[in-house]
């Protein structure tokens, strides 16, 4: 018998560690039976596992359906990793093997609180589904003692942030070993000490994320601490835990043997990484560190969710220097002003800060933002970085972001997708699935809506007769939370982090007119709120004590609810129950938001500000949308009109149309616009199709750019960096002579003579260059390149011809530099108009 249970405990402990059973939930009658109280507190199948006593694996040893269970999950997983994905079948005979993706903060389970929100949410749904889809892709991340802050709210509203530690032998995570057995550690130096970082690996379906952690014996007090809280601490932590994430997680990398061929940048706290996985390559070859950047940079990509300038982080010259010294001088071969150099604007400002994204833009060879909105909101961002070229031509592209659709759909929506679109519906191509949704009737998703509804109920009712017995409330008020809200009743959701640009409290703009709303007999509403104030945010959490406040004095407190500590089981619950899902954002400065997609896969609908993924999203036909599409700052004016026209949607349209039933009681309008929703935007906004995305539009073409720069020693690498300077000496001196334009025979014929000082003429491109306007991508045509000028060392005649569609004076020449290896502007940001 303890053989048995030796055995069950050691098969118990692979599906533990594996946080696949996080989103797949076929194992937790295992975890149930093991311990069915503490599984319904934690939801933690490593704790659970790490708890039970012996006597009862011994009981469950003996128990033949847990066994078969057991044996049949372990089976799976074991076809899961031999079987060949998505990647594999279309791109399994291509050069990228591994791509390495860095984050500050990867959302993936309440078991492993090392997040905060949006970014970790995108993070750690974009590495489940390249685990889904066989993406060679693994995590890198920081593992914090303390994570992001815990909320407590009290009776009146004030919030306080409290940090419980995050014991690691509590979390599903074991240290990274040699074969020898010995646990891996990073050196770094700092100057007169030597850290010592640690290392961690978690398990999330078939792929891996690496976390390190500096709370070592051997590192001094102050520095075992510098991965204590995420986005805690003051501007000398937080340096240090981006060079932590950076050097030591690329560091970690060479160690293990892996050599990613593309490094994806999530945020530029990542950017340190660059400067490393540079160091390595000269490690490798002998290269200075200018063709090492260079080679390498082909094969990073930075990805920006910052939607203003004020959000990237900046250092100021003192703390890079005292942090960075050391390693730019004796690892990195270059001065202090070489380095500084890659983080600002203007290079000979002694004063200016160090930024990030600047260095994140400098060392990768792709740039995006997250939709199709914030890839346009990064180029004005970023146009100071290519000075006088035209704001549509500023290199940075987009991905829209998306959500891993099995972690966020609940039991009842997840029937549906299963009966009409079969189980492996996330791992593919997703072409099939938007008709094979199609085939669930109105009668199958009321019923899932209805389900679903009262599951979030239920969790309401649990949730706030909780919050009321810590405030100390009478058994009789705890009671009466227990029977809160009406399971028939049309349930609004607004959650998210509370920042005066989310405008959390743009419902709250008239409270007499939400609160007729809410009380509305003929049409009743009931609305769920949560959401955190940063510990440093004083107005965030002022608007929560507000939302209080209003619940607490007003009729309101029986149709509306505040939840404290909002984390990702409660998102989950939250999503997966609410029929209409908030979000006010003031535009354009959601980068995407990913909240509203997730009850896309539920049979939630939208009610959102024209930004980030709605802007693209919205139609008549699957939700409602506030404002005008344009951005008006923060004009309190403007603020007010859309609060009106939100109270106008909702009175007259919205709610009324919940409650306008057919003879079998379902909302016929309604139940067409989530037919609509889930059917089309589901698949359009989940991570497996951005994932796919990432993979074919930057993943494959930078292993491609890195693996030709890295051949023959680096040998186009070296080029380019001999053009480049060629590039910095000669441009100053470069200029246009004389311009002859002729219009006839249905064409204009421009010719233009450029004068190249002594610079290559292959290493430029004269070309003639029109605006389209409207957003569209401006006409560009390289000239041709005719005899040296008579007399003139370096000077050449370019003529072109062009439809005589518009006028000539349309049209003008312009020289940008040119190399076939290079990606120009990113790389070389050099222009010169005719005019």
């Amino acid at each position: 018998m303890a053989d048995a249970a030796q055995e069950l405990s050691n098969a118990l402990t692979e599906l533990a560690l594996d946080l696949r059973w996080s989103w797949n939930h076929a194992a937790d009658e295992l975890w149930q039976k093991l311990d069915p109280e503490r599984w319904d507190l934690t939801r933690n199948a490593w704790v659970v596992l790490q708890t039970v006593s012996r006597d009862r694996l011994q009981a469950v040893a003996a128990d033949a359906e847990f066994k078969q269970t057991l044996d049949r999950l372990i089976e799976e997983k074991n076809q899961r990793a031999a079987a060949a994905h998505w990647f594999q079948k279309t791109h399994g005979d291509s050069r990228l093997k591994t791509v390495a993706y860095f984050s500050m903060e990867f959302m993936l389970s309440d078991a492993l609180p090392i997040y905060s929100g949006g970014l970790g949410n995108v993070a750690g749904d974009q590495l489940k589904s390249a685990g889904d889809l066989g993406v060679p892709v693994i995590g890198i991340g920081l593992l914090y003692q303390r994570g992001y802050f815990r909320q407590h709210i009290d009776a009146q509203g004030r919030q306080r942030a409290l940090y419980p530690y995050n014991d690691p032998g509590q979390l599903p995570i074991t240290p990274v070993r040699t074969k020898d057995g010995e646990w891996v550690s990073v050196a770094l130096d700092l100057p007169g000490f030597q850290l010592q970082v640690r290392t961690w690996q978690a398990q999330v379906g078939s792929t891996r994320l690496y976390l390190l952690d500096t709370n070592d014996l051997s590192n001094l007090p102050e520095y075992r601490g510098i991965t204590s809280e995420l986005y805690g601490g003051d501007t000398l932590t937080r340096i240090a835990q981006e060079f932590v994430l950076g050097v030591a997680g690329w560091r970690l990398l060479c160690q293990l043997g892996i050599r990613p061929e593309v490094c994806h940048l999530n945020e530029g706290h990542a950017a340190f990484a660059v400067l490393e996985r540079a160091r390595c390559y000269m490690a490798d070859t002998k290269q200075p560190f200018d063709v090492a950047l260079e080679v390498t940079r082909a094969g990073n990509i930075f990805t920006t969710h910052t939607p203003v300038a004020a959000g990237f982080d900046r250092f100021s010259p003192d703390i890079v220097d005292s942090t960075l010294r050391q390693y730019a001088e004796r690892e990195l071969g270059i001065s202090m002003p070489q380095l500084m150099a890659l983080g600002r604007m203007n290079a000979n400002d002694t004063g200016e800060p160090f930024n990030m994204a600047y260095l994140a833009m400098r060392g990768s060879g792709a740039v995006n933002g997250v939709s199709r909105l914030h890839g346009e909101v990064s180029r004005h961002i970023f146009q100071d970085l290519f000075p006088r070229w035209p704001i549509p031509e500023a290199p940075i592209g987009y991905v829209t972001n998306g959500i891993h659709v099995p972690t966020w759909d609940g039991i009842e929506a997840d029937e549906v997708w299963t009966r009409s679109c079969g189980k492996t519906r996330w791992r593919g191509d997703l072409r099939s699935v938007e008709a094979c949704f199609r085939k669930a009737t109105r009668e199958d998703l009321w019923t899932m809506r209805t389900k679903a509804r009262r599951r979030l109920i239920d969790f309401v009712r649990k949730q706030l007769s909780r919050q009321f017995a810590g405030h100390g409330a009478s058994a009789e008020e705890i009671g009466n939370m227990g029977r809160i809200f009406d399971p028939d009743t049309l349930t609004m959701g607004f959650a998210r982090r509370f920042a005066t640009y989310k405008r959390p409290n743009l419902l709250l703009h008239n409270p007499e007119r939400l609160l007729r709303i809410l009380t509305n007999r003929k049409y009743p509403v009931q609305l769920i709120l949560a959401g955190k104030g940063h510990p440093q945010d004083g107005a965030g959490q002022e608007m929560i004590r507000q939302w209080i406040e209003f619940i607490r004095t007003t009729p309101a407190r029986s149709q509306a609810v505040f939840l404290s500590d909002y984390d990702m089981r409660m998102t989950e619950h939250l999503v997966q129950g609410v029929d209409l899902w908030l979000n006010t954002p003031r535009r354009p400065w959601e980068a995407c938001g990913t909240s509203g997609m997730k009850i896309l896969c539920n049979g939630g609908l939208n009610f959102s500000e024209l930004d980030g993924w709605w802007a693209e999203a919205s139609a008549p036909d699957v939700g409602w949308e506030l404002g005008d599409g344009r951005e008006h700052g923060d004009d309190p004016a403007w603020d007010a009109a859309e609060a009106e026209q939100l109270y106008t949607l909702l009175e007259e349209k919205i709610i009324p149309e919940f409650y306008q039933r057919d003879q079998s009681g379902i909302p016929a309008a309604w139940m067409e616009k989530i037919c609509e929703s889930m059917a089309r935007l589901t698949p359009a906004f989940s991570s497996n199709r951005a994932v796919r995305e990432y993979t074919e539009k930057f993943y494959l073409p930078a292993a491609e750019r890195f693996q030709a720069r890295a051949a023959d020693d680096g040998k186009l690498g070296k080029d380019l960096v001999n053009w480049r300077r060629s590039l910095a000496e000669h441009w100053p001196r470069l200029r246009f002579g004389a311009l002859n334009v002729e219009s006839g025979g249905n064409q204009h014929s421009f010719h233009v003579q450029a004068y190249l000082d002594e610079l290559d003429p292959e290493a430029v491109q004269v070309e003639l260059y029109a605006d389209q306007g409207g957003g569209a991508e401006p006409f560009r045509r390289a000239m041709k390149r005719g005899e040296l000028l008579a007399g003139s060392m370096n000077a050449f005649g370019y003529t072109a011809c062009v439809p005589a569609e518009r006028p000539a004076a349309d049209f003008t020449p312009r020289i940008v530099p040119f190399h076939a290896g290079a990606d120009v502007p990113l790389e070389a940001p050099q222009i010169l108009w005719y005019r």
